[in-house]
Order: C-alpha cells, then structure tokens, then sequence
C-alpha cells in the first residue's frame, strides 16, 4: 500500500542530495584531475612529438596522415617524435615561459615534468626530490648525483637502461626498493615516471659569510651570483662552468630563482660537490656586502658599458653577475653593480644564453688572471 512505512525494504536514511556549491552533482567528477597535455605530449595522438617510445598506433596514425597529405597535396599534420622532452620539459633560453596550468600549477613542457592526465602533481615541501624517467636517473647516477634510494615498479619492462641503473645503484651502496605501480604514482604526484625514481636527499647550502671568507683566503677571489636564474639546468652549468674556471663559490637568491634540484646536479656533471653554493634572502644586499668585503661587481649586460676583453678589474677580487634568462639584470641589482660588462659578438644574435655568457666571461677572466701571473 502506497505511503506504508511497514513495508519491507523501505529506505531508513534520507535520500543524498547534489553535493552544495557551484558545480552541483557533477563538481566531485571534475576534482583532482590536473591540466589536459597539450597534443605533442600525448602518445596516443598522431601530433605527439615527445622523446619517449613512439606506441605502435601512434605510428600507425602519423603513417596514415603522410599517405593522405600525400594524396591531396598538403604538408601532413603530424608531430615530429623525439624534438620535444616530454620527460623534464624544455627550457633555458631566452624568454622561456613558464605555462601554468591549474592552480598556478607548471603545467610541463617548458615549465616542468610532463604530468599524466586524471593525477596531481603536489610533493611535499622540504621532503627530498624524487628524480624520475630512466633517462634522468641513468645520467644522474652515471654523474654521482647523491642519492638514498631507488625505486623500481613491479612489473617493469626490464632493458639496457634499467640494469644499468640497478647495477650502478648497487655498486654505488644505494638501497633499491620495489614497490608497487600505483604507489610510485603516488610518490611522485602523477608525474610519468617510466617505472623507476631515484630519491635525492636535501642540497646542503654553505652560509653565504662562510662563502665570502672562504673566497677571501684565496689569492685570487672570484665568486659567481645568479639574478633570478629560474632554470636549474642553468644553474647546473653556471656551476660547472664556475669548477672549471677557478670560481670560488655561487650564490643565489631564495626566492624566484633555480635552487639544487637533481636535475642542477645532472648539469653541473657533479661540480656541485665540489663547489659551494649559498642562498641569499636578499641578492642586493649580498653583493653590497662584498664590495664591502673588497670585491668588484661586474653585471652582465647586453648593454654593458665595459667590453668584456677590456675588463681590468679581472685581476683582482670579482662578483660575476649573470642575470634571468629573459630580463637580464634587475633594476636594482644593476644599479648594485660597480660596472656593467657586454660580451662582444660579430653577429646580430641579441644576447647569449644566461649558462653560455657566464661560461665565457669565467673563461676570460681566468685566462687574464693566467697572464698577469
């Protein structure tokens, strides 16, 4: 009977509604599912461009397109396998941008890892980075990048690469770890990791006072700053090419700047250990204190007033200053500087890389210092 609360399987608990707020019953589908890949990042679309194994159908795709193009006389509209690295995203140049996706988030490609639709990318703050792709982790390991642990998936396609990455994790002492696929997604944020990730412990920053008094003691003191680098594999070459020269150190602000991630580490082939690196809370205050100290500092400029090869303050104590990858110095830092150096070109190329101009002012001034010894 219609309206009997008696009858047998009558519903105890009142009916769910939508969930409340915008969106109503279809706003927890759309929760947590991160930016959409662009299609030169998706394996599956016959534009896909990216550095990983091109699938069979993909091919198969990028194939059928070249034999239509080639019927009706276009140019085929297809991707162009391996030109794009969909494993850490392109960068470095001048004027890089960084694409954010959702929730300011970088959204891979020339921002960062490349993240994997319908998963997150969120890792905790100060936990130790989580280098992944077994490219990355080969060469990180092949250049003695630190590392605590490495992590396998179950089940993964076993080749070249991951035995070599398992031989030398062993031989170096490295614990290996197998976990489960959906765990190692877990681990790290939804970023694809072709079944391995390396875990790289915390980068040990010198003291910037120790940085200077340690240059000081030196009979000729050079030291290296970076003005909001944002690109560590630039960063990772300033170092190196820092090692190489006879620079005593690096130093870099906190804030809006590339700090030791695995992949400056990768960069610099290891000169980081060797190197000391500090981080400054305010980089125009940090250059103030060492012209106190009695050091010069030398901005590059595209603009500089100073030729590069007229520079004679090379001789004596010298602040080396490289500006971001797009704008050059700041205003303040370059009102900071006591001179501003431009590198000469026989060219009409605007300006060089941040990592390149530092790597040929280090060498110029090293072989003048040669000279006057």
């Amino acid at each position: 009977m219609a309206g009997n609360s008696q009858r047998r399987g009558r519903r105890l608990t009142p009916k769910a509604g939508a969930p409340k707020g915008t969106g109503g019953k279809n706003k927890d589908s759309l929760a947590g599912r991160g930016r959409t890949l662009p299609a030169d990042e998706r394996p599956w679309h016959k534009a896909y461009s990216g550095t990983e194994k091109l699938p069979q159908r993909t091919a198969w795709k990028q194939d059928k397109e070249r034999r239509a193009a080639a019927e009706e006389g276009r140019a085929p509209k297809i991707g162009q396998p391996g030109t794009k690295d969909t494993t850490w995203g392109k960068g470095g140049g001048r004027g890089t941008p960084t694409t954010k996706g959702r929730g300011g988030k970088p959204a891979g490609g020339r921002g960062g890892p490349r993240v994997a639709p319908g998963r997150k990318a969120n890792p905790a703050k100060d936990s130790p980075e989580l280098l992944v792709g077994r490219n990355p982790v080969l060469e990180s390991l092949r250049t003695q990048v630190p590392a605590t642990a490495l992590y396998t998936a179950h089940g993964i396609d076993i080749d070249d690469r991951v035995k070599e990455i398992v031989r030398t994790a062993a031989d170096r002492g490295i614990a290996i770890l197998e976990v489960s696929r959906a765990e190692l997604d877990r681990m790290t944020g939804g970023v694809l990791h072709q079944g391995v990730g390396l875990q790289v412990p915390p980068f040990a920053y010198e003291p910037f006072d120790d940085l200077v008094a340690a240059a000081l003691e030196q009979a000729a003191p050079l030291l290296v700053a970076l003005d909001g680098v944002t690109d560590p594999r630039n960063l990772g070459a300033v170092i190196r090419s820092a090692a190489a020269f006879g620079a005593q150190g690096v130093f870099v602000p906190e804030r809006r700047a590339a700090g030791i991630t695995a992949t400056a580490w990768r960069t610099s082939a290891g000169a980081a250990a060797r190197v000391p690196v500090a981080q400054v809370t305010n980089l125009t205050r940090s250059l103030k204190a060492c012209k106190e100290a009695g050091f010069v500092v030398a901005g590059l400029d595209a603009d500089g007033q100073t030729d590069l090869y007229d520079l004679e303050a090379a001789v004596g104590p010298l602040v080396v200053v490289v500006g971001s990858e797009g704008r050059g110095l700041s205003r303040l830092v370059g009102e900071t500087c006591d001179l501003t150096v431009s590198i000469p070109m026989v060219s009409d190329v605007e300006s060089l890389n941040a990592s390149v101009a530092a790597a040929v002012t280090l060498a110029e001034v090293a072989r003048r210092r040669s000279v006057e010894a």
